[in-house]
């Protein structure tokens, strides 16, 4: 008698889907999201800090985060991005590589010119290098989309989504904690507080350390992509380049297009909001710098790695829309977490249980809510179609958390935090019905 076929274990069959991390495709998501990580915070948070020690007024270096326009607004020239061939390059490096290496070469240059800048002496020539540095990380932007989309099919676009964020988080870290470490080692003791060739050292090897993501391209196949006819004229070349992509989108899903276009311009509300008024909550709470960046920048990171790596395997195994889902209400309910930290006081043990849970259930939804946005796209337009998707997800959220500090000094850090767990209520609402459109557009 013929023994029946034996099915494995389902941890077995868990523990394998792990597998997928260490896919050759994977591995170079994590090399590139780190050449797109990089760049962020060198024109915001670690440049604040520069210009703040060199004398720079505050005012000034708020109207200077005015640079990240660049990240909002990537969609406009993402049609070229997407269709316009740059000579030499891409008849040799392919569409997708050629333009990775050369956002990659504005970005080295930038960074370098950059740290060739003292700003005590000459601020202009420093904003303009911080402006070519946010448009080449954008185009990077755009373009490492693209890749990532047409590298692999739907079901491993999360694990290649985690893969991406495991990178694009190690390099914040590099960029935030690792460039003041440099240039605080690069200080020459008992000089002055404010020391520019310390500056110098740690922006010269933060572009240095765009390489790893340059030798990844250089050593990466360009992916398969629908071959385009060529244009005739301008007009037939605008009419495929510019209307093309969105008509496509409008046409695939008519007027659930409004649907989905508003799940993206909210999903990721609940965390952005609240985001803005976290420091000042930690700050307020008499939680010193050191223990927030143990906990908060160290530990903090690690669990969103950990919630980004869950999140690509759930959603390589249930789907991607219970994942979303479930990002979705764990985001929310992490905010009531900080209104309960509020009334626990200077208490590391409970800030360690909330920023735990709080950016776990944010790698979750972040690796779901990418593998949606890469569903959405078609690959004749991916670059098109998912940076206008990524800009939309941000625009929103940006706005009313403007207004975040207001709210706080009217109304209190608790009921904030409570208000921005509400936030997250529509957001489910607006994930169920994006499942049945799924579900009546794709019956398998």
């Amino acid at each position: 008698m013929t023994a029946p076929h034996s099915v494995p274990p389902v941890t077995t069959r868990w523990l394998s889907s792990f597998k997928v991390y260490a896919e050759p495709a994977s591995l170079r998501m994590l090399a590139l999201g780190f050449s797109a990580g990089l760049p962020l915070l060198l024109v915001f948070g670690t440049l604040s800090f520069w210009l703040r020690e060199a004398g720079v007024d505050r005012t000034t270096i708020g109207f200077l985060s005015w640079v990240g326009l660049a990240y909002g607004f990537k969609w406009v020239w993402s049609p070229l991005v997407d269709r316009l061939p740059i000579p030499l390059l891409t008849s040799y490096f392919g569409r997708r590589r050629s333009w990775l290496l050369l956002s990659q070469m504005i970005i080295m240059t930038a960074l370098t010119m950059m740290a060739l800048t003292d700003p005590t002496r000459a601020l202009a020539p420093m904003v303009w290098c911080a402006v070519a540095v946010a448009f080449g990380s954008a185009t990077q932007d755009i373009a490492l989309d693209a890749f990532r989309i047409e590298s692999a099919d739907a079901e491993h676009q999360a694990a290649l989504a985690a893969t991406y964020q495991a990178g694009y988080r190690l390099a914040m870290i590099w960029a935030g904690a690792g460039a003041l470490w440099i240039a605080a080692r690069a200080e020459v003791p008992g000089a002055a507080l404010y020391q520019y060739s310390a500056w110098r050292t740690a922006y010269l090897v933060m572009a240095v350390s765009m390489l790893p993501g340059v030798l990844t391209v250089l050593l990466s196949r360009e992916p398969a992509h629908l071959p385009q006819p060529p244009a005739r004229n301008a007009a037939e070349w605008l009419q495929s380049a510019l209307i093309a992509p969105f008509s496509d989108f409008l046409g695939r899903y008519g007027w659930h297009a409004a649907l989905i276009l508003a799940l993206i311009a909210s999903y990721r509300i609940s965390d952005v909001v609240m985001g803005i008024m976290a420091n000042p909550f930690y700050v307020d709470m008499g939680f010193s710098k050191d223990e927030v960046a143990a906990i908060s920048k160290g530990f903090g990171v690690v669990m969103t790695l950990l919630g980004a790596f869950v999140g690509g395997v759930l959603a390589l195994r249930l789907g991607v829309m219970r994942v979303l889902m479930l990002g979705a209400a764990l985001s929310a309910a992490s905010n009531l977490l900080f209104a309960w930290l509020g009334t626990r006081g200077h208490d590391l043990s409970a800030l360690v249980l909330v920023i735990s849970a709080d950016n776990l259930s944010s790698g979750i939804a972040s690796a779901a809510f990418i593998a949606y946005l890469s569903s959405l796209t078609n690959v004749q337009y991916s670059a098109t179609q998912y940076a206008l998707f990524s800009s939309m997800m941000l625009l929103l959220p940006k706005f009313l958390a403007g207004f975040s500090g207001q709210f706080v000094d009217h109304f209190g850090y608790s009921t904030f935090f409570t208000v921005t767990a509400c936030l997250g209520l529509p957001v489910l609402v607006l994930v169920w019905l994006a499942s049945r459109i799924k579900t009546a557009s794709s019956p398998d």
